[in-house]
């Protein structure tokens, strides 16, 4: 898996579509792909990347890496700038996310616009803090800092409104995955 937040391009780089099939093929070669693709969306800190790096078979993709691949992701600390570039850059990774999830893709990540995900994670307020930490003192690789919880919480905040949607809302990582591959087997 690529190091997460290693974008290429800068924020400011101005894009535009193009053939994604080598980066799809090049996933497909690494994880498997299904008859439907999912999405589960969840904070940073939440316990995404450590079920991916721990997962017996790897169905499961970390948004960053096909965030990345795509540029939609830029390089550096991209979630720090305004909230106009932050909103362009999750508007650009819900363009990717669909594509992915068309071609069987499960995906798990913390960007988000207006792509209504398959389920939300938001971990017990004492739980998320208590893995951000773990992740600072250990194997930081981006994201959500203890110096940042404030933003954090207005994320979480954000992605709870997605339930007034419809949308399951777990307590863990590993209760949304198991809701939603049971669900994709009806």
């Amino acid at each position: 898996m690529s190091e997460v937040h290693s974008g290429s391009l800068s924020f400011k780089t101005p894009l535009m579509f193009t053939d994604g099939t080598k980066i799809y093929q090049k996933l497909t070669q690494e994880y498997i792909t299904h008859k439907k693709g999912l999405f589960i969306l969840a904070p940073s800190g939440a316990g995404k990347t450590y079920f991916i790096k721990n997962q017996k078979k790897k169905d499961w993709l970390d948004g960053d890496v096909i965030w990345e691949a795509s540029n939609a992701h830029p390089k550096g600390a991209w979630w720090l700038e305004s909230l106009e570039v932050t909103d362009e850059i999750d508007q650009r990774s819900d363009v990717i996310t669909t594509q992915a999830k068309r071609l069987g893709f499960w995906i798990m990540g913390a960007s988000n616009f207006w792509l209504k995900p398959d389920a939300i994670v938001l971990p017990n307020w004492s739980t998320h803090k208590k893995y951000i930490r773990i992740r600072e003192q250990t194997n930081y690789d981006g994201g959500a800092t203890s110096d940042r919880l404030s933003q954090v919480l207005k994320h979480r905040k954000w992605i709870h409104g997605w339930t007034k949607k419809g949308v399951p809302a777990f307590k863990s990582i590993d209760e949304a995955v198991d809701y939603l591959v049971i669900s994709s087997k009806r």
